[in-house]
C-alpha cells in the first residue's frame, strides 16, 4: 500500500502584528538608538524583509546600563521578594496567553517549524518564569550560603537558535534574584525579545528592570566591556565565549558561559531499536540541528549498526521539509546565509576526507535557506564532521565494539555539554552515565528539557549552569561569616 501525503496545514500570520520598524527597549520604553542606525531581521524560509530594528552602539549600551543600575539600586533590590515573585508570575502568564502570537513571531523570524515553536519553545519559556517565580521568595532554603544577595546589573547576551526560550532561561532567575538586565538577542532573531519588551509593559514590570538592545556582535562586546556590568550571561559559540571570558579575566564580573557541544548518541546493542532511531532522529534533526547538545555524533554498537542505520534512513526518508509556518513540517529553515554556509562548508569536508553522504529524496523551497536531513557513514573520528560543531542537520555515524571503546569514542571531543544513552539495562546506561564527560546525560531519550532541571556542560562547552536551584547560584553572592 502506497503512503499518503499531509495535506497543508499554514498557521496563520494574521495574529503576528510586527511592526515595520523598533528601537530600543530602555529604562521600560521604546527609544531610537542615538545614533539613528538599524538594521533588517528577514524571515529565513523566503528571504522577505519582516522588520527594521535599532542598532545600538556604546551610548545607547550606557544609556540601558545606566537604567538597570537605577532600577536595581531604588525599586528592584529593596523590593520584597513576594513581590517581585508576583511580576515573575505575571509574566508567566502573559506568555501562555499570547502563546500562538510568540510562536508565529518566533517561527517567521527564525525559520523553525511552527509545531516546535508552539509545543517546545513558548510552553518552556513560560515554564522558566514560572519556576523562578516560586524560588523569589526562598533563595534562603536554596543551599546557595546565608542571606544570598543579587549580583547587580547583568549582562546578558542569547543566541538566534531559541530566541523566546534563551531569554527566558537568562531573565527569569536573574530576576527571581533580585537582579536587573540589559540584554542582547542575536542580530538574526530579535523580534521575539522585542515582543517580550512589550510583555514586561503590560505586566507592569518597574521601569529599568529588563533593557533590550538589538545589534550584532560588536553591540555584545560593548556590553561585555561596560564597567558598571556585574556579571555576563552567554550562550553561544565557544570561540566568542573564549573572548567573553578574557575580556573580563582582568575586572570583577562573574559569568555563565554555555557554549559549544559535539554530544554522543550512544546505542548500546541491547538498545529497543525503533525507540532509538526516534531518538537520534529527534537528537539531530529537531530544530534544523541548530542545538547546542543536538546528538550529532552516532556511536552505534557493530553487532545493530546495520539494523539501526538501515531503520534510521528509513525513518529519514518520512521527514518533511518546507515551509515552517505549516504544521505538518519537520524540517525547517536554516537561519541564515552565514549558517547555511557553515554548514555546506563543513559537510563538503566530509566529501573530502572519504566519508559517505546519504540523505532522502526531498525537493527543496527555491527562496530561503535550505539544507537537507543528511548523514554521514564512514566517518573516523578524525574526521571533521566528526570534531566540529556543524550546527546543522548533519549527522555522523561511527560504531564501536565493546562498551568501554564505545566511551572512549564518546569522550574523545574537546566538549563536555550532554549525551545520550540508548539501553536495556539499567546498569549499564548507570555505568555508562558515570564514565560519560558531559554535563547533561538523556538515558533512553534526547533533547529533554525541564526548568526544575539544571543544564551546562564541561571542557570547552563552558561553565556555570542554567535552570534549577544550581543555575539561580550564578545570580546571587552569599555572606559568609569568618570564624574568629
Amino acid at each position: 500500500m502506497s503512503g499518503f501525503e499531509y495535506a497543508n496545514a499554514p498557521e496563520s500570520k494574521a495574529i503576528a502584528d510586527i511592526a515595520t520598524s523598533y528601537g530600543l527597549f530602555i529604562g521600560g520604553k521604546f527609544v531610537e538608538p542615538k545614533k539613528g542606525k538599524s538594521f533588517n531581521t528577514i524571515n529565513p524560509a523566503n528571504e522577505e524583509i519582516l522588520s527594521k530594528v535599532g542598532y545600538a552602539d556604546k551610548l545607547d549600551i550606557d544609556l540601558a546600563v545606566k537604567s538597570a543600575r537605577s532600577a536595581f539600586t531604588k525599586v528592584w533590590s529593596k523590593m520584597p521578594a513576594k513581590e517581585r515573585g508576583k511580576y515573575l508570575y505575571r509574566i508567566a502568564r502573559i506568555l501562555q496567553e499570547r502563546a500562538r502570537e510568540f510562536a508565529v513571531v518566533e517561527t517567521l523570524d527564525n525559520g523553525k517549524p511552527i509545531r516546535e515553536s508552539r509545543d517546545t519553545d513558548i510552553p518552556l519559556a513560560a515554564a522558566h518564569f514560572f519556576y523562578h517565580a516560586g524560588w523569589a521568595d526562598k533563595l534562603d532554603y536554596a543551599g546557595l550560603g546565608s542571606k544570598p544577595k543579587p549580583v547587580g546589573v547583568v549582562g546578558q547576551i542569547i543566541p538566534w537558535n531559541f530566541p523566546l526560550l534563551m531569554l527566558a532561561w537568562k531573565i527569569a532567575p536573574a530576576l527571581a534574584a533580585g537582579n536587573t538586565v540589559v540584554l542582547k538577542p542575536a542580530e538574526t532573531t530579535p523580534l521575539t525579545a522585542l515582543l517580550f519588551a512589550q510583555v514586561c509593559q503590560q505586566a507592569g514590570l518597574p521601569d529599568g528592570v529588563v533593557n533590550i538592545v538589538t545589534g550584532d556582535g560588536i553591540t555584545g562586546a560593548a556590553l561585555v566591556n561596560h564597567s558598571d556590568i556585574n556579571k555576563i550571561a552567554f550562550t553561544g559559540s565557544t570561540e566568542v565565549g573564549k573572548a567573553i571570558a578574557r575580556s573580563i579575566s582582568n575586572t570583577k564580573k562573574s559569568a555563565t558561559l554555555e557554549l559549544g557541544g559535539k554530544a554522543a548518541n550512544l546505542v548500546f546493542d541491547d538498545a529497543a531499536i525503533d525507540e532509538a532511531v526516534e531518538g537520534i532522529v529527534n537528537g539531530i534533526f529537531f530544530n534544523q540541528g541548530h542545538v547546542c547538545c543536538a546528538g550529532s555524533r552516532l556511536l552505534v554498537q557493530e553487532n545493530v549498526a546495520d539494523e539501526v542505520l538501515e531503520k534510521l534512513q528509513k525513518r529519514m526518508s518520512l521527514i518533511r521539509v518546507g515551509d515552517p509556518m505549516d504544521k505538518n513540517t519537520d524540517l525547517g529553515a536554516i537561519n541564515s546565509a552565514e549558517q547555511l554556509k557553515r554548514i555546506h562548508e563543513i559537510s563538503n569536508t566530509g566529501d573530502a576526507e572519504g566519508a559517505n553522504r546519504w540523505s532522502p529524496d526531498c525537493k527543496l523551497p527555491s527562496k530561503g535557506f535550505w539544507y537537507p536531513p543528511t548523514i554521514f557513514t564512514g566517518v573516523s573520528q578524525s574526521h571533521r564532521i566528526a570534531r566540529d560543531e556543524i550546527f546543522g542537520p548533519v549527522l555522523s555515524v561511527l560504531s564501536f565494539r565493546t562498551p568501554a571503546e564505545g566511551i572512549e569514542k564518546a569522550n574523545n571531543t574537546m566538549y563536555g555539554l550532554s549525551a545520550g544513552v540508548w539501553s536495556d539495562k539499567g546498569s549499564k546506561i548507570l555505568w555508562a552515565a558515570k564514565q560519560l564527560k558531559a554535563g547533561v546525560i538523556w538515558s533512553n531519550t534526547f533533547n529533554k528539557f525541564d526548568p526544575a532541571s539544571p543544564f551546562g556542560g564541561y571542557k570547552e562547552s563552558g561553565w556555570g549552569r542554567e535552570g534549577g536551584r544550581h543555575g539561580l547560584a550564578g545570580y546571587l553572592t552569599s555572606q559568609v561569616k569568618e570564624s574568629k
